[in-house]
């Protein structure tokens, strides 16, 4: 009797306890939620109706709803926990070194891809070739994973490398910058004599998505590109510059990549000092101060101001002729939401802009562990997919053949 009772004792008083902790709990648990159902949304999807009838049906993701992993909220974190956590799947490369007009060289990250068995030809396997970010090379998770997400449909992949971050030497007193394209332009000629058979598609990140534009905008139907697809690019440099340049993205971000950029004119110093003063290059703390020590200097603009228009793509969309979606997220703290070119985009054939709420800078995390596939994967497969499999329906989707018999 005594233990029955000393049981019933102790339930009862663990029942009054723990009732507001258990109500407090739920309580939590349905804001967290609350909040999290408001997080989760379609995003807008900006073009053409056949463009977007097309991405519709070959690319289903646009249509889903984004679910951002639920603990982690904000561009700021989102852009953090992806650099910190994410898996790096392994991919063997193969490179190569390429000379340039000038007597530089550029490194490229082959993955040849031979065993594939959609495309068991070489010479008409189509090629994927991957831009990196401002300091990313062919290491870079988002790279290694678009490169796994390619190889499974049978594609070949190829990563251009920046000069001087490829591992390899400079040769000359010249490296990169967001407005110059010869270098880009030196690899498709490059791939495209190798492969004159196999369709090529440009996958740009970030600043590799500015080169990839404004080569895009220039070259116009001569680019040697069958269509383009950029992540998180920034659209307008002055804009991107300023927001890097608040308190907080500075201490998270632009610290972090100035110093990236100084360890790289570090690695390079002995010729590099040729042209520029390379210990006041040294001192800069934010990258616009590198661009106007750096970047505008090497490339002969007479202001960063000017190197920043120059280098923003946003206006020159109208110039581009082959299909390209361009992925980006509205708490993206190296693009803000107001460079976005929706208005431009909005009367353009050939481009869709893709907008989520959230996302942040190259990351897109789903689920409670994010280590893995996210949203930009996805949407990276679908669409090199759809690209490679349907190119009739997609040059018919953005006028491509009319306006190309126009010209």
């Amino acid at each position: 009797m005594y233990y029955l009772s000393h049981m019933e004792l102790w339930r009862t008083y663990w029942e009054c306890v723990s009732r507001p902790y258990t109500v407090f709990i739920c309580s939590l648990t349905a804001a967290l939620y609350y909040l999290w159902g408001r997080k989760c949304q379609t995003p807008a999807l900006v073009c053409s109706e056949a463009f977007g009838a097309f991405l519709h049906k070959h690319c289903p993701v646009v249509a889903e709803r984004f679910s951002p992993t639920p603990w982690c909220w904000g561009g700021r974190l989102q852009t953090l926990v992806c650099a910190l956590i994410k898996s790096r799947p392994p991919v063997a490369y193969r490179n190569e070194r390429i000379r340039t007009v000038d007597g530089g060289q550029i490194s490229l990250d082959w993955v040849d891809n031979e065993a594939s068995h959609n495309y068991p030809e070489s010479s008409t396997r189509p090629t994927v070739l991957i831009l990196p970010g401002l300091t990313g090379n062919s290491q870079q998770s988002y790279v290694l994973h678009a490169i796994n997400q390619a190889t499974r449909h049978g594609y070949r992949c190829v990563v251009f490398n920046n000069r001087g971050l490829g591992g390899e030497e400079l040769l000359t007193p010249v490296t990169y910058c967001a407005a110059n394209t010869s270098d880009l332009e030196r690899v498709v000629t490059h791939v495209k004599g190798l492969y004159p058979h196999a369709p090529v598609l440009g996958a740009g990140v970030s600043l590799g998505g500015m080169v990839l534009l404004n080569y895009l905008a220039r070259k116009r139907s001569e680019s040697g590109m069958v269509a383009g697809i950029t992540i998180s690019v920034p659209w307008d440099a002055q804009k991107s510059s300023d927001s890097m340049e608040e308190p907080l993205n500075w201490l998270l971000f632009n610290k972090y990549l100035t110093s990236g950029l100084c360890r790289a004119v570090t690695r390079h110093r002995k010729i590099l000092e040729k042209v520029v003063d390379v210990d006041h290059v040294l001192k800069a703390r934010t990258i616009r101060e590198f661009d106007e020590r750096f970047t505008s200097l090497l490339f002969g603009y007479k202001s960063c101001t000017d190197y920043y228009h120059d280098a923003s793509p946003d206006k020159k969309l109208p110039r581009t002729a082959v299909p390209i979606l361009c992925l980006n997220a509205a708490d993206d703290p190296f693009s803000p939401q107001t460079a976005f070119p929706v208005t431009i985009v909005q009367s353009l054939p050939n481009v869709a802009l893709l907008l989520t709420a959230h996302g942040g800078h190259i990351a897109f995390l789903q689920g409670l562990f994010p280590r893995g596939e996210s949203y930009m994967e996805r949407l990276f497969s679908q669409f090199v997919q759809a690209v490679f499999e349907y190119p009739k329906d997609i040059e018919k989707a953005c006028c491509i053949e009319e306006e190309q018999t126009s010209e």
